[in-house]
């Protein structure tokens, strides 16, 4: 059956390694020992995605991988997961005629790459098939079947089964088993249970010769298409090819049960709270940023604190951190940097970092409050909340934070680490009920 047309990716996304194109092959970085000869051509790598579910175990009428996490569709953070891979050259998503129009959005909203869409079949093996077929035309030498909605998978993981389907023709990640398997008989009693020691869950991402597993897939009976799960078996069975199984990290959990979602949400918040960068307007390294700063990196040893100097005459910051950080302190803002303020808002909107995540912003103003009504200081940030008001629509989650910059050393000091406990945890909650708040230290 010889596939219809399809629209090709124009570009690649964002590469982690190496250097990206859209024809871009294996990374040349191959681990000693991956099967690979040195000097070899490995060949084109693409991946195929079934998306056609329909959260029945899930028990929500929206299906899972459109299920909305940190208010982004899950199926969004899987499709970058794969992009920031630059030698993989094309990702096909199996997804069904209903849902066709909605895939098109969020790969348009959030910029995804390399992204073709395949009709979703009946069931998994149809769309996997349906997905393959896609590729049949201009194949590549390797193709990953990943799920929709394993949105944590690492390079690495993806660099070893691939490798080692290269050497062997089927390759898989496995993880060893939580629970026991026990076999009931049809009365409801045990009747018998497996050796757990001697048994391992099969896992996603599964890679394979695009020859073998296509192959296999066309000589399918209707009951494997029906009712089979594990492509591994299929090329196995069909093209007599055994799969070499390899151990996974434990992050390739799949989000099948809404407590799935919540798990989900808990991970994304965790990964993107580990860097804050404190923007501040002066080098001073006696400046309150510079103090602020300091006080971050004892209280919160476990997260990466970084700072920069805001720009006045342009407004924007110098080496602005565009990739990984998603938490911006700003200090010592005033009413008449408001300007200011909004430039940089600007800079950090055109940059995309609220695109993909909700991005934490803290506008920290430093007085002496023994010098000015605590009223007055106030009221001089209310322009905060109008502005967090508008800014939640653009998912940045802004909030004002009041810090008494006392001349007595140890009120100063319990001022700045009872700031950065609060600054902590609005970095690490995301919270849009408390964008807009003003707070005190």
């Amino acid at each position: 059956m010889k596939p219809g047309p399809r629209s090709r990716p124009a570009e690649p996304g964002i590469c982690v390694s190496g250097s990206s194109g859209a024809g871009s092959a294996f990374p040349a970085f191959l681990p000693s020992g991956a099967g690979v000869e040195p000097g070899s051509r490995p060949g084109t790598v693409a991946a195929v995605l079934p998306a056609g579910g329909c959260g029945e175990r899930m028990g929500v009428r929206t299906p899972k991988q459109f299920c909305r996490v940190l208010e982004r569709p899950l199926i969004s953070y899987t499709l970058q997961a794969l992009e920031r891979v630059c030698w993989i050259k094309d990702i096909v998503v199996a997804v069904t005629a209903e849902n066709m129009e909605a895939m098109r959005s969020i790969i348009q909203r959030y910029r995804h790459k390399r992204i073709s869409l395949a009709e979703a079949g009946a069931t998994r093996h149809r769309s996997i098939f349906n997905g393959l077929k896609a590729l049949a035309e201009d194949q590549p030498d390797v193709v990953i079947i990943h799920d929709a909605v394993r949105p944590f998978v690492e390079e690495d993981i993806l660099l070893r089964v691939v490798t080692a389907a290269k050497e062997h023709g089927a390759a898989g990640a496995i993880r060893p088993l939580v629970s026991t398997v026990i076999s009931p008989s049809a009365d409801g009693c045990l009747e018998h249970s497996l050796d757990r020691a001697k048994h391992r869950a099969s896992e996603m991402p599964q890679a394979f010769l695009f020859d073998v597993i296509y192959k296999a897939y066309q000589q399918c009976s209707d009951y494997d298409f029906e009712f089979g799960t594990e492509c591994l078996q299929l090329a196995l069975k069909y093209s007599h090819t055994k799969a070499k199984l390899v151990e996974g990290p434990p992050d390739l959990w799949k989000v099948t049960y809404k407590r799935d979602l919540l798990a989900a949400r808990s991970v994304i918040k965790e990964k993107i709270s580990q860097e804050i960068c404190v923007v501040m307007n002066t080098k001073d390294e006696e400046s309150a940023g510079h103090l602020l700063k300091e006080v971050l990196k004892k209280e919160l040893n476990c997260v990466n604190v970084t700072s920069t100097v805001l720009d006045h005459t342009g407004g924007n910051v110098q080496k602005f951190p565009t990739d990984q950080c998603y938490s911006f302190i700003c200090v010592n803002v005033v009413s008449s940097e408001f300007q200011e303020t909004q430039k940089f808002l600007s800079t950090l909107e055109e940059s995309g970092l609220p695109l993909l995540y909700p991005v934490v912003v803290v506008l920290v103003h430093c007085c002496d409050l023994t010098l000015a009504p605590l009223a007055s200081k106030m009221e001089s940030l209310m322009w905060i909340r109008s502005l967090a008001e508008d800014m939640k629509k653009r998912n940045v989650l802004l909030s004002g934070l009041l810090l008494n910059y006392s001349k007595d050393e140890q009120k100063l000091q319990e001022s700045f680490q009872q700031g950065a406990s609060i600054i902590a945890a609005l970095v690490k909650e995301r919270s849009s009920a408390l964008a807009g708040q003003l707070l005190l230290a």
